[in-house]
């Protein structure tokens, strides 16, 4: 089996290094950066399988590296940082961070957290019964890992994928919001519940779903969210 590339972006050779030794340890062929500069240019050169991202590099802001691979790469991003504050976390999921991880953290939960990640952007075969899934005009194909609205590319992260997957397996049901939390993210996730409104909020606006008329995803205030086929808005 062909090994996975990560890209390490991160200056700190107290944290890169050790961290690229363990990686490689859990089998994967790691790649190290220690600028902004550098990262971007491994990053055209390598094609990577995905990107973990300190934030705070000696020549830039990594949430800006972020939005340039999102300009054209759908590459999964975890993001690295020393911050814990809650708006730093929902700023670079906003930006398309796939996973948010603050240090301090172990070499092991990292590795976990970049398998999980890995899985989700498409490294299982889904069943052939089930690789189609629809409601409406929204289509996903799971073998492929795209989805589409009206024959037009949605371009969704890892996330918001898994997401609108949970959503259209069970569309016109209520979907709890602890039972979204517990399939998209990981059922020991110990984060603020607020990652799920900003990934929701993304999925509408890719969509083309108003908040406050949707056609598609429909909020149960306090209890969860259920997906329609989008003929019309709710009343």
């Amino acid at each position: 089996m062909t090994k996975r590339t990560i890209l390490l972006i991160e200056d700190e050779e107290a944290i890169s290094e050790p961290l690229s030794a363990a990686l490689v340890r859990e089998g994967f062929d790691t790649v190290v950066a220690g600028t902004a500069a550098e990262g971007m240019e491994l990053f055209e050169k390598r094609s990577p399988d995905l990107v973990l991202l300190d934030v705070m590099l000696p020549d830039g802001d990594g949430r800006e590296i972020l939005r340039r691979i999102r300009e054209t790469s759908r590459t999964p991003v975890v993001m690295l940082t020393a911050r814990g504050e809650e708006t730093d976390r929902v700023l670079g999921l906003e930006l398309g961070a796939d996973d948010y991880v603050t240090k301090p953290f172990s070499a092991a939960e990292l590795a976990a957290r970049v398998r999980a990640v890995l899985r989700r952007a498409g490294g299982e075969t889904p069943e052939a019964a089930g690789t189609v899934l629809e409601a409406g005009d929204v289509r996903m194909n799971l073998e492929t890992h795209t989805a589409e609205r009206a024959g037009e590319p949605l371009g969704l992260t890892v996330k918001e994928f898994e997401l609108l997957r949970v959503l259209l397996e069970r569309a016109g049901k209520l979907v709890r919001r602890d039972e979204l939390v517990h399939e998209v993210w990981d059922p020991a996730w110990f984060g603020s519940t607020k990652t799920l409104d900003v990934h929701v909020s993304a999925l509408r606006k890719k969509l083309g779903d108003d908040p406050a008329a949707p056609r598609y995803i429909h909020t149960v205030r306090g209890v969860g969210f259920r997906f329609d086929a989008g003929d019309e808005p709710a009343p």
